[in-house]
């Protein structure tokens, strides 16, 4: 898949996870909004052709993003802690059963939408694409 091609299927995602929330489901919204901030981090590594995309992990996916967009200054701190956050909420959702408040949704759903506005903004920035 191309950046382009990725941040459609992270856009697609979000607006599933606000309909999942309208839906009175936020661990399903939890679930589509870690898998937008997944496709943008997965096309924000392929502009670069750091290779990490094909990695065989989500924790590795995670560690290259944070290598390569937060360390180097490319999006703030606090969007790679979004994305940890939401990993983890995502894990909660889909293997553990535990609830998930509609605060805590909206939440990650904003993270998410904020996510992906810094990767399209880097995107252009580096010249790697743009949608």
């Amino acid at each position: 898949m191309t950046p382009d091609e990725l941040l459609v299927k992270a856009r697609r995602a979000l607006a599933s996870a606000e309909l999942l929330l309208e839906r009175g489901d936020p661990e399903g919204a939890c679930n589509r909004a870690y898998y937008a901030m997944f496709d943008a981090a997965r096309a924000g590594l392929l502009s670069l052709g750091t290779g990490a995309t094909s990695g065989k992990s989500h924790s590795g996916l995670i560690a290259a993003f944070s290598l390569h967009w937060v360390k180097s200054g490319r999006v703030p701190l606090a969007l790679g802690k979004a994305f940890n956050r939401a990993a983890d909420l995502r894990l909660l959702a889909d293997y553990t059963g535990s609830p998930i408040d509609e605060v805590t949704a909206g939440n990650t759903i904003q993270d998410a939408q904020q996510f992906l506005e810094a990767i399209e903004a880097g995107l252009v920035d580096t010249g790697g694409s743009s949608s």
